[in-house]
């Protein structure tokens, strides 16, 4: 199985109008399939994509992606404006899409989303550890889970996971040590 993994989503994430959305040619791209695809999916199931999932860019939208997404160089001069997919739109899109390749990103997107929870949680939990060893293992535990984000690219030597706790805000710190 070809896995997508986060880093691979992670520098395709935009803002648009405050939600964080993949355009759907990135989408596409992921999913192995062309952007028409995409867009002709979302038509024939316009129930399936109510308000919030899909956000359709305006014309100062698009512009404004291009000139800071680099990789979005290819839409400028499409006369059409590209659609945005939010995070419930993803999910949505991927009950319809059902390619091989399609069904291994889905499940690395929903995957991908799961570990980015369990971190969450870990970390926050990080600050009501009752002592010194319950902290240890948590950031033992959080340590784990981002290298897993990662994926196994990396030859890892060796970790350090350290916290630092200021005025009730929690600062995370996760190095890693390559091989060389």
């Amino acid at each position: 199985m070809n896995i997508v993994k986060y880093t691979d989503v992670e520098d395709k994430i935009v803002n648009i109008r405050g939600v964080k959305a993949l355009i759907d040619s990135d989408v596409a791209q992921l999913y192995g399939v062309e952007t028409r695809d995409i867009n002709k999916s979302v038509k024939n199931n316009p129930k399936k994509f109510p308000e919030g999932y899909i956000i359709p860019l305006t014309d100062k939208e698009k512009k404004e992606v291009v000139e800071n997404f680099h990789h979005l160089e290819k839409i400028k001069f499409s006369p059409v404006c590209p659609n945005a997919f939010t995070k419930k739109g993803l999910y949505m899109l991927a009950t319809i899409l059902t390619s091989d390749k399609a069904i291994d990103t889905t499940i690395a997107i929903i995957e991908a989303f799961e570990k980015l929870d369990q971190l969450q949680e870990t970390v926050a939990q990080l600050t009501n550890a009752p002592d010194e060893v319950k902290q240890k293992e948590l950031m033992q535990k959080g340590g784990e889970i981002f290298a897993e984000i990662l994926g196994d690219e990396l030859k890892i030597s060796d970790t350090e996971t350290s916290f630092e706790i200021n005025f009730a805000v929690l600062k995370f710190k996760h190095t890693v040590k390559k091989k060389l």
